[in-house]
This record gives C-alpha cells, sequence and structure tokens, in this order.
C-alpha cells in the first residue's frame, strides 16, 4: 500500500476528515466528548451508537421538561444535549440558541451553544460565541480547547495550537486537549510532532477510544500501516477492531477525488 506516495493529496480530504465534529459536553464520562476524530465507522454513521447517547424515552423526557417552560435554562440545556448526542445538530442549535436568548449571560448555556454551533459546522459564530462563555480572569480549559478545533476547521493552526498550549496549562497532559493538539499538527503535515503528542496522549491511558485511533491514523499517513492496524484494534471486541481496520484502510487509500474539504458530513466527528 503506498500510503506514503499518497500523503499529499490525502491531506486535503482524509485528513479534514478526520478533524470530524467538535464535541460538546463535560469531560465527566469515560467516553469524552472533547477528543476530537474517531475512526469508529458504525458511530460516525449512526450517532445514536454512542455510548453517551441518550435512549428515545430520555430525548422525549428532556423535551416535555422543555416544552413545558422553554425559559428554563436546566431544562434547555439537558434537551440541547441530549438532542446533540443524538446527532440531531440543527434542533439541538435551534434549543440551545433561543434559551441563551432568553438566559443572557448564562455561561453554561452559552458553552453548550458555541458547541452545538461548531456540531453543526458554523465554525467561526461558534468561536465567537464560546469567547463569550467563560472569561480571561476564569478561563476552562474545556472551552479552549474547543475553541481551538474550531480555529483548525477554519484553517488557523498556529492560532488553534495557542489554544490548546493554554488549555494544557490549566490541564496538564489532559488526553482530550493532547489528541486534538496532535491532529492539529497533522493538519499542518507534521506528523513526526503529531505522533509525538498524540503518543503522550495515549501513554496517559484514557479509556477514551479516539485517542487510540488518532494515533493509528497519524501512524498508518506515514506508511506504518500494520503497526497503525495493531493500534486501532487494540483491547477492542472483534466486531469493532474489524471496523476500525476497515474504516482506517478506507482513509489512507482516499486520493484527495473531494477536493480540499470532505462534505459536511466528514466534519460531523471530530469530538
Amino acid at each position: 500500500m503506498r500510503h506514503s506516495f499518497r500523503f499529499t493529496r490525502y491531506m486535503g480530504s482524509a485528513a479534514a476528515a478526520a478533524l470530524l465534529a467538535v464535541s460538546l459536553a463535560g469531560c465527566q464520562t469515560a467516553r469524552s466528548p472533547d477528543i476530537t476524530g474517531s475512526l469508529d465507522a458504525r458511530a460516525d454513521v449512526n450517532p445514536s451508537n454512542s455510548a453517551n447517547s441518550p435512549s428515545r424515552n430520555e430525548i422525549e423526557s428532556y423535551g416535555e421538561r422543555y416544552r413545558a417552560n422553554p425559559r428554563d435554562a436546566a431544562a434547555a440545556l439537558a434537551y440541547g444535549q441530549a438532542l446533540r448526542l443524538n446527532g440531531q445538530r440543527q434542533q439541538a442549535v435551534a434549543v440551545l440558541e433561543q434559551a441563551t436568548i432568553a438566559n443572557s449571560g448564562n455561561k453554561a448555556l452559552m458553552a453548550a451553544y458555541g458547541r452545538a454551533l461548531a456540531d453543526n459546522g458554523s465554525f467561526q459564530r461558534a468561536f465567537d460565541v464560546l469567547a463569550r462563555a467563560h472569561t480571561p480572569a476564569n478561563p476552562d480549559w474545556r472551552i479552549l480547547s474547543v475553541q481551538g478545533t474550531t480555529l483548525d476547521q477554519l484553517g488557523k493552526h498556529e492560532e488553534a495550537r495557542r489554544y490548546y498550549m493554554s488549555a494544557l496549562k490549566i490541564a496538564p497532559e489532559e488526553p482530550s486537549v493532547l489528541s486534538n493538539l496532535g491532529l492539529s499538527y497533522m493538519l499542518s503535515k507534521n506528523l513526526a510532532q503529531a505522533e509525538q503528542v498524540l503518543r503522550r496522549a495515549y501513554d496517559r491511558g484514557t479509556p477514551d477510544a479516539r485517542v487510540r485511533q488518532n494515533l493509528g491514523l497519524v501512524v498508518g499517513l506515514q506508511g506504518r500501516f500494520a503497526e497503525a492496524e495493531t493500534i486501532v484494534k487494540a483491547d477492542l471486541p472483534a466486531d469493532q477492531a474489524e471496523a476500525n481496520v476497515a474504516y482506517l484502510k478506507q482513509m489512507l487509500n482516499r486520493d484527495g477525488e473531494r477536493g480540499p474539504r470532505t462534505s459536511a458530513a466528514a466534519s460531523a466527528n471530530r469530538s
């Protein structure tokens, strides 16, 4: 497989696909939604397969509570997050936008709204909203990291990395931030630096599979496919391991047919 010869063209398409959507919730769960990039093909196709996705009954319950009082900030936040985790991105944006209007100054709502905008591909708007969700005197490392991902999506990689570095000063060696930083280097075609940073995230022992998958992608881009395959298969059930390997092969074999940016769907899974 001539991966190294395809690298130049690949970086225009598959690398953008790796920076799928920006995540939206906090980092309390084992599968951190603040980590970008995923090789889980099934999750990409159907967001409801995620371990964090709420059930239909939960979504309906959140929706009923929200509709009973749309000005209730807690209800809007819960409903918006549930919609986002279920892949209903436009609806999540609509709910959270109205909630921020009704509850101006609520930074938790503003942060969720900004993340929802990023999920939906509105990266500049997301960055602007997220900038108002915390203050320089009291910065939130999670928001700083998501701001970095929006800048990466806008092609401002050096500026993005300044945000990741600021986040790491608050949360040293945080795997989700390191993963985003590694992918930022990948977009700048600095694969050696990307691998170094992603290995730091991987060595932290995070339970989130996307850190391992991002590392596998960068290793594969350097032509070491056997090593990449071993990385993305590690500690996974056979069916999921096979799906990850198949998707890795698909990404590494892309030849840039769709140009410098893939479809909107390709920018919907950087989390």
